[in-house]
């Protein structure tokens, strides 16, 4: 039987986690959309939407998915109504709607299997196995320096340098003590360098990792651009074209030697950790050292609230949340699994 699970790829930002999408959508089963933006918001407000064994509480629920701009429903293509219409009528659990959303986009494309893309859900991965509890997720890591480079580089990027260095740590701490406690068969970790430099060989991999026969055209990203990355997104004009190892390393023409010594300073043993050999840098001028320590401990104190709040908010939840999709999640609720014909692609 082929797989159904749903698939969540992570990574730091301006890891490569876009053209790591179009490779994974490229896939004849398997559709991952344009980043949207109401996963974590429904989450996080799951109390307000109310008692979701009320049809009328989904209804809500789902106007409020397709309905706000902030959650870039409309970058998907997908008939607004004909969606909410399926949230309303599933299974009540927040999963089942959510996911809801993310299969419809696949049947777009006449394909099984589904999934999303963001590079910050490797902060909410406990989260999504609560709505999605078969998630299998793919973890992409690029050498820190050059995604500190590109990141300093973005209109989006707020936090400055020291922020980007530590969101780097962050994905890299997920990697190393996060990832090892997930269920057995859902995390694959790749590399942007590897990736880049032999797509075939690291795709074969992830495929065999999801349960999925390779396919060519999953090394020729760049048919898929054009589909499912928004034109607006100028960022990752990049994905327009092949596949290519020339952005690698690039961090030694654009960062500063300062910047260079900071993130050899505080990420040494990350960076050497995940294969990336170090420059040689001097070692950073201890304000700089302090000005990322003073960020990063913003951040995790900040991640600890979000913590704590979350566990409050479980013990008032008015319904599971764990979606009622796929075949180990009905599984998993109970519910007799009908068997499944064999999957035909959509000729056309």
């Amino acid at each position: 039987m082929q797989s159904d699970r749903p698939i969540f790829i992570v990574g730091c930002p301006r890891s490569g986690t876009t053209m790591l999408q179009l490779m994974t959508h490229a896939h004849p089963r398997i559709a991952i959309p344009p980043e949207t933006r109401f996963m974590m918001a429904a989450y996080q407000r799951r109390l307000r939407f109310g008692d979701l064994a009320d049809p009328i509480c989904r209804r809500e629920l789902a106007e409020w998915v397709v309905g706000r701009r902030q959650h870039r429903f409309h970058d998907l293509g997908l008939d607004a109504a004909e969606v909410a219409r399926e949230i309303a009528t599933g299974p009540p659990t927040l999963g089942s709607a959510l996911g809801a959303v993310l299969r419809a986009y696949a049947a777009r494309f006449g394909k099984p299997r589904w999934g999303d893309k963001r590079p910050g859900y490797f902060q909410s991965v406990d989260a999504l196995l609560r709505l999605f509890p078969d998630a299998q997720f793919v973890h992409l890591i690029r050498d820190g320096r050059d995604c500190v480079a590109s990141l300093k580089e973005m209109p989006w990027h707020r936090g400055g340098i020291h922020s980007a260095v530590s969101v780097w740590a962050e994905a890299i701490d997920f990697a190393r003590y996060g990832a090892p406690r997930l269920p057995e068969g859902s995390y694959h970790q790749l590399r942007y360098e590897d990736l880049t430099r032999d797509p075939e060989a690291e795709l074969r991999g992830l495929c065999a990792f999801l349960g999925e026969e390779y396919d060519p055209a999953m090394s020729e990203p760049d048919r898929m651009a054009r589909i499912a990355v928004p034109a607006r997104k100028t960022w990752h004009e990049r994905t327009h074209g092949k596949v290519t190892t020339a952005r690698s390393g690039s961090w030694k023409e654009r960062l500063t030697p300062q910047e260079v010594s900071l993130c050899e300073t505080v990420l040494a043993d990350r960076l050497e950790e995940c294969g990336y050999e170090l420059s040689g840098a001097p070692k950073a001028e201890r304000s700089h050292v302090l000005a990322y320590e003073h960020t990063a401990a913003k951040r995790r104190l900040a991640r600890a609230k979000r913590i704590a709040f979350d566990r409050l908010v479980r013990l008032r939840e008015p319904n599971p949340l764990a979606a009622r999709l796929t075949t180990e999640e009905r599984r998993l609720a109970g519910i007799p699994v009908p068997r499944r014909e064999p999957w035909v692609p959509v000729s056309g």
